[in-house]
């Protein structure tokens, strides 16, 4: 009994010790970990309230079945009863279920409707898949155009290193002191801290999907289709992602990174990143948005 306890104790103790992992997913990290955004948190609440669902269903069903195994067997004179069947029991284990059911489908159907809703926006970007690269264009910020647009592609160090093969090290491709082979890009997708950013998201020639885990969801890519989504991350920081729809043969080269910068900082890469006969317009543009808010 000592061993069949051991089991289940030794999985709740690994779950524990990996709830508290960070954004930033750890070796041997046997758990979820938590996203940078609210969206990507309370998916990680529903997952562990669904995990600690199974959990217990799984002891009360395993549970029962070892002590029928255990205390009834036929080495101890059990007798087999002779009734067929319970209407009652029946019924009993047939609407907890639907209860379990209902009460876990409750607020995953509110995170769903609330994740599918972008209005209110602040800012629309455009995100459009390439074989194999990533093209963002700023559409607007607070309603007004910015003329922003460029391709992101896999950086160029881990580009060469990874087509040369044995000639370079993967390892001595790092930022800041972590290892980025195959994680970096030459253009970062910049987002200003605190804003509700809204996706729009489509694809030049084949599926591809744009995911980057801890904002909390994954949107595909699709050709002639235009799918919506949203963030808002309110600590700056970089947030690293994938193509995470097989699109050919450089499929596992699209990285995305996610540069998430406060807002003045990014309004003023915004006034850097126009196009130059627009440039003193685009900061006219911004120059509101750097007012106190109420």
């Amino acid at each position: 009994m000592r061993r069949v306890l051991a089991a289940p104790a030794l999985i709740v103790l690994g779950m524990l010790a990996s709830r508290a992992a960070s954004a930033n997913p750890e070796p041997w990290q046997l758990n979820m970990a938590r996203g940078a955004t609210v969206t990507s948190n309370e998916v990680h609440d529903i997952h562990m309230i669904m995990l600690w669902i199974c959990v217990v269903i799984g002891i009360i069903v395993f549970g029962v079945m070892f002590v029928a195994m255990f205390r009834f067997r036929k080495s101890k004179g059990a007798v087999a009863a002779t009734w067929s069947h319970s209407t009652k029991l029946e019924a009993i284990w047939t609407v907890i279920p639907i209860l379990i059911l209902i009460g876990s489908a409750w607020p995953a159907t509110k995170l769903l409707l609330r994740m599918a809703d972008s209005s209110g926006s602040d800012m629309t970007i455009k995100v459009t898949g390439y074989q194999w690269k990533w093209r963002y264009e700023y559409v607007d910020y607070f309603g007004k155009p910015t003329g922003v647009n460029f391709v992101s592609s896999l950086e160029s160090q881990s580009n060469r290193t990874r087509q040369v093969g044995s000639g370079l090290d993967p390892k001595a491709i790092q930022v800041d002191g972590v290892p980025t082979y195959l994680l970096d890009v030459d253009k970062p997708l910049v987002l200003p801290a605190g804003v509700k950013v809204r996706f729009v998201v489509t694809a030049d020639d084949v599926i591809h999907a744009w995911w980057v885990p801890a904002l909390g969801w994954k949107q595909d890519a699709i050709p002639g289709i235009i799918n919506s989504a949203w963030t808002q991350v309110d600590q700056p920081g970089v947030y690293r992602g994938q193509c995470a729809e097989l699109c050919g043969r450089d499929h596992g080269f699209m990285p995305i990174v996610v540069k998430v910068v406060p807002k003045a900082e990014f309004e003023q890469w915004m006034t850097e990143q126009a196009p130059a006969p627009a440039a003193e317009a685009t900061a006219t543009t911004l120059a509101p948005t750097t007012a106190p808010q109420g």
